[in-house]
């Protein structure tokens, strides 16, 4: 087994995240968590360290790469039917008990996920966006781990994406800084936030604080960044009323137009005392979304089982303008300028410039890159 530590260490760059602090400490800016770290130390998320010199940041690699529909992210409201090519690298700054994501996201913090350094492949950004271009992928999107805190990186390889016309996106646990999310905006065009409860005391659980990932979302908002929102409906955790129509409300009060997706828990990890969320419950948070004043909310990962909460539909008029099953597109009448045909209103979101090229009736099954 290689030694995890020494191996990642070794794949880093001085970070730009950071405020120098004298006497061989720095402030690490990627993460709401604002570390202070001394020389010979690391952050919470274990893969930003200071080496005595300076604060080492993640670079050049990633640990998963593939391609697969961009509804799976999920973004609704972004280039349906496209392809996104989503890489990760190691670690993450919180520490959710559901993780589906924990072999990766928990690198260096938790000894049994230590087997995904043999995951580890050196690339380059050109060779990246190659990737992209061999595989269709309009996309390109930094995920599986917490991007925040391989923001340098991921930055990197976005220049390159949008010098060849791809779209960038986040996925993330919303934990940023303002400091970090000026630092991606010029190179970013999309922000999908996973607000995991509206309780402190949760947050506090999974490892980090409400009010941090409340307010990247009304900050990448604000900077016109295209924000989506996603819930996993915990059963026993999150999912009571009270805290759905928090969540609804919250949201609302930032956009109505924010679109809010709904998922369904399933077992994992180290919370395995939970059942399956039923499609009921999703249903009913979805509609918490609609009647909060919500323009567009989704219920995902139970296909056929949830109604219209599959489809997008004209606030205006209410057709069904982007029909779903799981992450196949299989209507989809938005004009050119992402127009309703019925009633003309702009739907907000990123839209194929031609109708003609949307992907439908794609199989829908991620391709290993």
């Amino acid at each position: 087994m290689k030694d995890v530590s020494a191996f990642l260490d070794r794949l880093t760059r001085p970070a730009e995240l950071v405020e120098t602090l004298g006497d061989d400490r720095a402030r690490c800016l990627a993460c709401g968590h604002r570390c202070v770290i001394s020389a010979g130390k690391r952050g919470v998320c274990q893969v930003r360290f200071h080496n005595g010199k300076s604060l080492r940041a993640p670079w050049g690699y990633v640990a998963a790469l593939q391609a697969d529909p961009i509804e799976k992210k999920p973004f609704a409201h972004i280039l349906p039917g496209a392809t996104a090519l989503t890489f990760g690298m190691l670690g993450c700054d919180f520490k959710c008990g559901y993780c589906q994501n924990w072999l990766t996201s928990q690198a260096l913090r938790n000894p049994a996920s230590s087997v995904s350094v043999n995951l580890v492949r050196e690339v380059t950004p050109d060779e990246l966006v190659q990737t992209a271009q061999r595989l269709g992928a309009q996309v390109i999107v930094s995920s599986y781990n917490e991007p925040l805190i391989t923001s340098e990186w991921a930055v990197e390889v976005f220049k390159t994406a949008r010098q060849n016309g791809l779209k960038c996106a986040f996925v993330s646990n919303g934990n940023a800084t303002p400091e970090a999310l000026a630092y991606l905006r010029p190179h970013l065009d999309a922000y999908k936030v996973d607000l995991k409860s509206m309780r402190q005391e949760n947050y506090r659980h999974l490892g980090g604080a409400l009010k941090h990932v409340l307010a990247t979302i009304e900050q990448a908002h604000a900077l016109g960044l295209w924000v989506e929102v996603v819930t996993l409906v915990v059963p026993g955790f999150n999912d009571s009323n009270e805290e759905l129509w928090d969540a609804a409300r919250f949201l609302a009060g930032v956009s109505p137009d924010i679109p809010w997706h709904v998922t369904a828990f399933h077992p994992d990890y180290q919370m395995t005392d939970r059942d399956f969320t039923p499609p009921e419950s999703l249903v009913r948070a979805a509609e918490i979304g609609r009647e909060a004043g919500l323009h567009y909310v989704y219920a995902g990962n139970l296909p056929g089982r949830v109604g219209e909460y599959e489809d997008t539909h004209c606030s205006g008029c209410g057709r069904a303008l982007v029909r779903r099953r799981q992450y196949q597109v299989r209507e989809y009448h938005l004009d050119e300028k992402g127009c309703c045909p019925t009633c003309s209103l702009r739907l907000p979101g990123i839209w194929s410039s031609d109708p003609r090229h949307v992907r439908l009736n794609q199989h829908g099954l991620p391709r290993l890159a």
